[in-house]
């Protein structure tokens, strides 16, 4: 079995995070080892305000080393990294390990609207971002990668692909999902040649808490399984929609995908 090291935030709810991560690796069929870089827990007496602690820098280093040389790994996928410390720390493992690495450039916590730490979004952008195999900006985030405000249109994602590109990500894919101007869900991928349209139907629901560690988590797992990193983009795309489609509420607050939904149309072990 493909292993994958997931260098990541705990989410406590269980919907998005290094939890989300490992529910998906199981469901496609890969081996998850975890090293936490943040724990979130959300206040229910605050409106579910997302409270953010770092974890100690060698902390992090003594897990990554349970990992990399206690067991080995196939791939790695990077989700929240609080520090610009632990985001060169993550770009130094994959050069030393010559890893594939999907990063999914976290920059905010669900229903959030400011980045969680603005320092962040350099080093992402010069550090990490330029050693990826693919990764995978929601709107926010390819505006902070790519230095542009206010993406709204299909056009505007293609430049934001564009310029991420040429940081040196050899595959992108930018998520606009709903939140673009458009009658369909809609994501952009590039990888240096034409602009790829990725198209679903809306889905009329808030419940989509996760939803972005779970599709970077599917593309690293199809990739270990096999699939070059479209064709990956594509699987993962199809089972981020069926998670999406069968999401369940949690409370007031939020609802989260559902990725075992998947066992009602495919199996991937």
């Amino acid at each position: 079995m493909k292993k994958a090291l997931v260098l990541a935030g705990s989410d406590t709810s269980g919907g998005a995070g290094i939890q989300a991560d490992i529910k998906t690796s199981q469901e496609i069929g890969i081996y998850p080892m975890t090293a936490l870089t943040t724990i979130v827990a959300q206040n229910p007496s605050s409106n579910w305000a997302h409270d953010v602690y770092p974890i100690e820098l060698n902390t992090v280093k003594a897990q990554l080393h349970t990992i990399l040389d206690g067991v080995g790994v196939d791939i790695m996928k990077t989700g929240m990294l609080p520090t610009a410390e632990v985001i060169e720390l993550a770009a130094e493992v994959i050069e030393k390990q010559s890893l594939d690495a999907v990063i999914d450039p976290v920059l905010v916590c669900k229903g959030q609207d400011e980045a969680l730490h603005p320092e962040n979004a350099e080093a992402l952008r010069n550090v990490l971002v330029p050693k990826a195999l693919v990764t995978t900006p929601n709107l926010f985030e390819a505006g902070q990668l790519a230095q542009m405000d206010n993406i709204t249109t299909v056009d505007e994602m293609k430049e934001a692909a564009k310029r991420i590109y040429e940081l040196g990500a050899k595959h992108v894919i930018v998520k606009g999902g709903s939140d673009v101007d458009s009658e369909k869900a809609i994501d952009v991928y590039y990888a240096g040649e034409e602009f790829i349209l990725i198209e679903t139907d809306i889905i009329d629901t808030t419940y989509t808490h996760g939803a972005g560690c779970t599709f970077a988590s599917a593309i690293t797992a199809f990739i270990a399984k096999g699939q070059e990193p479209l064709e990956a983009i594509r699987s993962a795309k199809s089972f981020i929609t069926n998670a999406i489609q069968d999401a369940p509420r949690l409370n007031d607050y939020v609802g989260s995908v559902n990725q075992y939904a998947n066992r009602k149309i495919h199996y991937y072990v």
